[in-house]
């Protein structure tokens, strides 16, 4: 394709492109820009165009491109990453004696909870505080895994019951 068919094939299709770039955009100072944009990149690139291969569709991916480079642009532009230490250790207070045995006495609630269940939901349980997955325990046990994770919900809501009061 000499230069001058391909120029005329690129205003041919300047409408259709701006109707593109505006659902792009949906901003028509936007959509004119990347219009223009699009049109520059593809003059440069003209020597890259295939000749017998879809214009249209070859110029419509650079367009596509080109809003979904500019639109990564700004959002990286626009994150703000916080490098700062984090310093909200330095506001608690120091004598949390009280806190300490309020938790000692809630995990030993928990403790007497847990363990006055039945061995079928106990096991289960403990296996999931202690880092198990769902699929892990009810291999483990040879159960399905649905009993597993509704066993493991049960304990869950006679611990929210019984503990209900240390809120």
């Amino acid at each position: 394709m000499n230069s001058v068919t391909f120029t005329q094939e690129l205003v041919g299709v300047q409408d259709e492109l701006l109707r593109f770039a505006y659902k792009l955009t949906a901003d028509p100072e936007e959509a004119n820009d990347l219009l223009q944009e699009t049109s520059l990149k593809a003059l440069d690139n003209e020597e890259k165009y295939e000749p017998q291969t879809n214009f249209k569709g070859w110029i419509y991916t650079i367009m596509r491109n080109i809003f979904i480079n500019n639109y990564r642009r700004i959002i990286r532009e626009q994150t703000f990453i916080d490098v700062t230490d984090n310093h909200y250790h330095l506001n608690l207070p120091h004598d949390t004696t009280f806190e300490s045995t309020e938790r000692a006495y809630d995990l030993k609630a928990m403790h007497r909870i847990v363990n006055a269940l039945p061995k079928e939901y106990r096991i289960p349980f403990s296996m999931h505080i202690a880092g198990f997955k769902y699929r892990e325990i009810a291999e483990k046990m040879g159960l399905p895994l649905g009993t597993v994770k509704s066993r493991i919900f049960f304990t869950r809501q006679r611990l929210q019951r019984e503990l209900k009061d240390f809120r």
